[in-house]
């Protein structure tokens, strides 16, 4: 990667209207859950480092290269395939896999037991798919996963990290993430909740770039408009978790909430945050106190949940960050 972005998206993005969307008919489940899921219960052993996922999965970190390779855990994902000869002509949705180190007294953030794995794979595959149909982008269909020292990092311009609240970086990866993001890659950071998660993941980042510092945007900032119009306010966009979203909820009732778990000091209202370079470019974003992802993952479980946020808030969203940080 080069002093700016390597890639840039395929043709004009000439999305369609989001309320064109439907849920996607999907095929393939996962089985029963660990006996201790939420655990993150990571198993080390001969042939690689294990860690249990959502619903009973389990994924070998050493050797795991795509999402496709690890069966959906919601209601399935999408197929398809690109014309051959332009596999690499496209933009790949990758996932970093970080390092944890568990913190027993987070009651909130369930011990440090949340991790990387959050959502994947089936948020990774349905985003990807609706940003190939939606816009005329070409997207690998596998997407990818792989940790900061992998030597094709910088194949990549764009990378994802969710639940960041027990990221540990070893002093390596953060001088890979360091060389990375001053070499014009950039970072998206989502699905992370209350004061103590911004914490350990400010602490990290300062590690990474300590003159840096965030930039809070506003619902009028170009990002939000630059491919759909997104109307309102943060509040507005913000997208519950959908085992935790209140039905209920009525927004005119100042004591009404979105969600009926508690998600920790802090976590009441959406933000999202930036590091910008030295040109004012975004190098890192950040969605704070909102669940953007779970509308990509569980999109054909609940038909409710699918119009009020997947199609109204978490696919605009997710593809007007993306179009930004690939554009500018």
């Amino acid at each position: 990667m080069t002093a700016g972005r390597k890639f840039f998206l395929v043709g004009a993005l000439g999305a369609i209207a989001a309320g064109a969307l439907s849920a996607q008919p999907m095929r393939g489940r996962r089985g029963l859950p660990p006996p201790d899921w939420p655990g993150n219960a990571n198993e080390s052993s001969g042939s690689g480092h294990y860690v249990w996922i959502e619903q009973g999965g389990m994924v070998d970190e050493d050797t795991v290269r795509t999402a496709r390779e690890t069966a959906s855990h919601s209601s399935g994902t999408p197929e398809w395939t690109n014309p051959p000869g332009f596999e690499k002509d496209v933009f790949t949705f990758a996932r970093v896999i970080f390092p944890t180190a568990r913190a027993p007294g987070d009651r909130w953030n369930y011990g440090g037991r949340l991790g990387w794995w959050v959502d994947y794979p089936d948020a990774d595959l349905n985003f990807s798919y609706r940003l190939q149909t939606l816009t005329s982008t070409r997207v690998d269909p596998d997407a990818r996963v792989l940790k900061l020292t992998d030597p094709s990092l910088t194949d990549y311009p764009l990378i994802y990290m969710e639940h960041i609240e027990s990221m540990r970086l070893p002093d390596q990866q953060v001088d890979i993430l360091r060389r990375y993001l001053l070499n014009g890659g950039a970072l998206l950071i989502n699905d992370i909740w209350n004061i103590h998660a911004w914490q350990n993941l400010e602490a990290e980042m300062k590690r990474v770039l300590p003159e840096r510092g965030w930039v809070e945007l506003a619902p009028e900032h170009p990002m939000f408009h630059c491919v759909f119009d997104l109307r309102g306010t943060m509040k507005d966009w913000q997208v519950p978790t959908l085992q935790f979203w209140n039905r209920d909820y009525d927004p005119r009732d100042p004591n009404s909430t979105l969600q009926w778990r508690d998600r920790g000091p802090g976590s009441e209202d959406m933000h999202v945050r930036a590091w910008l370079d030295d040109k004012g470019r975004p190098s890192v974003l950040v969605i704070y106190n909102s669940d953007v992802s779970d509308g990509w993952e569980r999109e054909g479980e609940n038909s409710d949940y699918f119009h009020r946020f997947s199609e109204k808030i978490s696919y605009p969203l997710g593809i007007n960050l993306v179009f930004y940080l690939m554009t500018h």
